[in-house]
């Protein structure tokens, strides 16, 4: 059996400490997550509104689709969170 040459590479290729761009975009992923959680609290304070007004004679179609609406953007950020925990959990289980 003879050994395989892997040859081009530099020491420490690619394992170079956080860059200013890396850091770039590791904010505009916290502005997107952000402006998401934004979205779903505002999803969520429409259907309280339509609720509101529905005790108050408001129409029940508007009702009923803007709570809809609240629950599959909250399910979805829910499972956003799970995919993200478990990305990391798998980062965390790589041996180094």
């Amino acid at each position: 059996m003879s050994d395989i040459k892997i040859t081009g590479m530099v020491s420490g290729e690619g394992l170079s400490p956080l860059k200013q761009s890396d850091k770039e975009k590791s904010t505009v992923f916290d502005e997107l997550m952000n402006e998401a959680m934004e979205k779903l609290s505002q999803v969520q304070h429409d259907s309280d509104k339509a609720v509101k007004e529905l005790s108050s004679g408001g129409d029940v179609t508007q009702a009923i689709v803007s709570m809809e609406k609240a629950d599959m953007n909250f399910q979805l950020m829910v499972q956003v969170r799970n995919k993200l925990i478990t990305a990391y959990e798998d980062i965390i289980k790589m041996p180094v």
